[in-house]
């Protein structure tokens, strides 16, 4: 244990691999996300079963990585407005793009899942919204509990927290190429197409995470990240926006504006944080 304490890197890397690992293996070979079910969740469910043993192994409490019993409804309520609110302005402000143009948009509420060759598959049952939330549950308590609280709870034990919150995020970036590296070998995606898509999911992602380490800095917990994630995750899942020339044509655009927006709040509040301190 003390040696993996004095060892944090190579610690938070080898967790990393087997992760994934395991997704490497649902992506490529269970595909559960091309399943009725629509979502990779099995990998996840490893991942948190990890997480567990990584804490009793290093013998942190649970509030030492962010999960702090006494914090999470606060947490979870204010996650839920930050990113409630954002994406109610992402929304909006796609609503009134797409009416400009003359599209006639509307909100709809539908579960959607995508297969490798891009197309969707959609679900209006109550099965299927439940499974949709459980899938979203899963996933954030996983990514967050593991990137966000283990592992920068783990750097801190040698580093500061700047690199802490980069090697979290970027390990966070990379996380994400599951997808298009699943493209090329199906042949759905070329190479550079898929360099590029990756790239962007990359930087995008890790941009992503270092907000949510800045929350969990402000914080002391991963709560308000994890109900940020949840809502991030969800609405694109659950939410959509229909016109009469097709479903959600502006998503990354609205992705964008309320990664940005929640980017700038989150920012202005850490800045606040630390002129305090």
């Amino acid at each position: 244990m003390q040696n993996a304490k004095q060892r944090p890197i190579q610690f938070i890397l080898l967790f990393y691999l087997v992760c994934f690992l395991f997704r490497g293996i649902e992506y490529l070979v269970i595909r559960t996300d091309q399943s009725i079910i629509g979502e990779a969740f099995i990998h996840k469910l490893i991942g948190i079963l990890l997480l567990v043993l990584a804490v009793r192994f290093l013998k942190y409490k649970w509030c030492e990585i962010g999960l702090s019993a006494d914090k999470f409804v606060r947490g979870t309520l204010l996650g839920l407005l930050l990113g409630g609110g954002v994406f109610a302005v992402a929304y909006s402000v796609e609503i009134i793009m797409q009416s400009m143009s003359g599209n006639s948009p509307s909100l709809s509420f539908y579960v959607t899942s995508y297969a490798i060759e891009g197309s969707r598959t959609m679900q209006d049952g109550v099965l299927f919204i439940l499974i949709c939330f459980l899938g979203n549950i899963i996933n954030v308590v996983m990514e967050e509990g593991v990137f966000r609280g283990l592992f920068v709870r783990m750097a801190r034990e040698k580093y500061s927290f700047a690199l802490a919150c980069v090697l979290s995020s970027l390990l966070f970036g990379f996380w994400h190429i599951a997808q298009p590296v699943r493209n090329v070998l199906d042949g759905e995606q070329s190479i550079a197409g898929a360099m590029m898509m990756g790239l962007m999911l990359v930087v995008a992602s890790a941009l992503i995470g270092v907000q949510y380490v800045m929350l969990y800095k402000v914080t002391g917990s991963i709560w308000i990240g994890m109900a940020a994630h949840f809502v991030n995750n969800a609405s694109a899942n659950l939410l959509h926006v229909e016109t009469a020339t097709g479903s959600d044509e502006l998503l990354m655009v609205r992705i964008a504006i309320a990664q940005a927006l929640s980017f700038i709040i989150v920012i202005i509040i850490f800045l606040r944080h630390r002129m305090k301190r």
